[in-house]
């Protein structure tokens, strides 16, 4: 669901841009191509993609993916053909730094997993007023782990305490031995940071032991798929999330993408929608279409994205001081709260 997403609107943008001749760079105007190739959410295959794209397609930069488990081992190849990659909802910290190190060619327009970690500790905390969290998380994936490791850290510089710690590994399906040690550690809130399809399975089996506690979890959440299976039992639960749906900013972009593809956009939509905004914007002031310029070009620039003004920071490259949203499942619909920046 989700790569395909983010491939119609780069197509999308691309089409529109090519219909206003373009764009222009030093003088000249280029039409802007995209290829795209599915990594299937496997890191061999994204490195496998990211040669063949930067060898055999010889492209100027690379947009996506859209999980840190991906984008990780893509960075050496991007550096050894200094080629850009802009992750849209990679958000661990490792995509681009490692060792305390900036990756020359690694960026991206989201924010990052102790962000994400730190504001869903601070909201349970300050607003649900929570002091007992419990989390089940996913110890097979990058993502899981950092926000769960986050989380814990600002729940308990908070004041709060971390009453259950379980875990599970990606594909598993039955989560009822971790939940019955949470049932009995009766917490106050659960943090939940993993994908769409767990979080609705571990849910339901949560409510059928008689779970009551309200559920938090992270951007891994939002998708038509987390209602469509979750349904009563994700209900009232809270995530973080990049923006809120209904802001006014993004409208336009929703409306051009239902009325072209007869689909709904979903999150990672909104957020390359941004690193095309990103891309262009850096072409343009390198005034070259080589990696290499665009590359040093990126943290030059800034731009009012639908997601928030996306300024890419050059010791880290991630994007500078992005609020969060915080959002409620109420009545299936997805509910824009406030917006939350962590302390």
């Amino acid at each position: 669901v989700w790569g395909n997403n983010e491939f119609n609107t780069v197509k999308m943008l691309f089409e529109e841009y090519n219909a206003k001749g373009g764009i222009q760079v030093a003088g000249k105007a280029y039409k802007l191509e995209v290829i795209g190739y599915d990594s299937k959410g496997d890191p061999q295959e994204a490195v496998n993609v990211t040669r063949r794209l930067t060898g055999q397609d010889k492209v100027s930069a690379i947009l996506g993916p859209n999980a840190s488990g991906n984008a990780i081992p893509m960075a050496p190849i991007l550096e050894q053909a200094k080629v850009p990659g802009i992750a849209t909802v990679a958000t661990n910290p490792k995509v681009t730094i490692l060792d305390g190190k900036v990756k020359p060619y690694n960026f991206r327009v989201c924010f990052i997993d102790p962000y994400q970690g730190a504001v869903a500790a601070g909201y349970a905390y300050d607003v649900l007023k929570a002091r007992k969290a419990a989390i089940l998380y996913d110890v097979s994936d990058d993502y899981s782990q950092g926000l769960r490791e986050f989380f814990i850290q600002n729940f308990e510089k908070s004041g709060g305490t971390i009453v259950a710690n379980e875990s599970f590994k990606g594909g598993d399906v039955d989560f009822r031995p971790q939940l019955s040690k949470i049932k009995a550690a009766n917490p106050d809130v659960i943090f939940m940071p993993y994908f769409f399809k767990e979080v609705a399975l571990s849910a339901n089996q949560a409510r059928e032991l008689g779970m009551t506690q309200v559920m938090m979890g992270g951007d891994g959440w939002p998708s038509d798929q987390l209602i469509s299976m979750g349904g009563a039992a994700v209900e009232g639960s809270f995530f973080v999330n990049h923006l809120d749906y209904d802001d006014p900013d993004v409208q336009d972009y929703k409306a051009r993408y239902r009325a072209k593809y007869n689909m709904e956009t979903e999150l990672n939509g909104y957020l390359v929608h941004d690193a095309v905004m990103l891309l262009v914007a850096a072409i343009q002031k390198a005034g070259a279409t080589d990696g290499e310029s665009i590359a040093k070009a990126i943290p030059q620039v800034e731009v009012k994205g639908i997601t928030g003004r996306i300024k890419i920071s050059p010791e880290t490259h991630n994007p500078e001081g992005k609020d969060a949203a915080i959002i409620k499942i109420i009545k299936g619909q997805y509910v824009f709260q406030q917006k939350y920046a962590a302390k």
